[in-house]
């Protein structure tokens, strides 16, 4: 069993079926899994993506100036930590959401220390907002806050079951893995993270685990150690 995991949600995940906006039975259904790892005394820390809102790297970006979308993207991914937020604390969670881009009225500067601090006295911490840089992903910043708060392991959550040698859903015959090492990932060329969040978990020896949010159970069994997914580590 991992002591402080950080979990990495898509902003796909929180749309559910719908594929734009929130669904709430969807986000109601994951808090609910989160809430449980927390109450087995596991550490918690989360990172969501923006994408159900606006991903700044869309063809239909490409007449917007970079950061501008970039920082559009950040914006969206405050929205789903909000709803995330919300979600936990009607499941009777103890919740704080840390942004990268400072918003006092709706959400806690990020300072490393305090949301260490958080996580030591059993709240679930919901970073946001990315690393409030532009040209970074929120897989960069899921990498970052995993590093920066001693994450055991960095828990990616995605819609498939681990990583595979091409796209499952366009090629039926892809063989999946159960374990890589980082330079096989990035040798490989293999769409599991952007290099710079692999290189960052490289260098600072921080196993990532890649494994489908749709199977009922899974990010407890992620946060157990189970056997699930895909591994990658040295």
């Amino acid at each position: 069993m991992h002591r402080r995991i950080l979990l990495k949600l898509s902003g796909e995940a929180m749309a559910g079926g719908a594929g734009f906006g929130i669904d709430p039975v969807r986000v109601a259904a994951m808090a609910e899994e989160i809430h449980q790892v927390a109450r087995e005394g596991i550490q918690v820390g989360v990172v969501v993506g923006g994408g159900n809102f606006f991903r700044g790297l869309d063809p239909g970006s490409a007449n917007l100036d970079r950061v501008a979308t970039d920082q559009m993207g950040m914006l969206a991914t405050v929205i789903n930590a909000l709803a995330l937020q919300a979600a936990l604390e009607k499941d009777g969670a103890f919740t704080r959401v840390m942004s990268a881009i400072e918003m006092h009225q709706i959400a806690e500067p990020y300072i490393r220390r305090r949301a260490i601090r958080h996580l030591e006295k059993g709240r679930l911490v919901i970073f946001a907002a990315g690393t409030g840089s532009p040209y970074f992903s929120t897989d960069t910043a899921a990498s970052l806050r995993a590093v920066e708060i001693k994450a055991d392991v960095l828990a990616k959550a995605t819609k498939v079951d681990g990583v595979y040698d091409q796209d499952p859903v366009k090629h039926p015959g892809a063989t999946r893995f159960e374990r890589l090492s980082y330079q096989e990932v990035l040798s490989r060329n293999l769409a599991v993270m952007d290099a710079t969040a692999i290189a960052m978990c490289k260098e600072n020896h921080l196993p990532i685990l890649v494994f489908n949010l749709n199977v009922a159970g899974n990010i407890r069994r992620a946060a157990l150690g189970e056997p699930i997914g895909t591994l990658i580590s040295e």
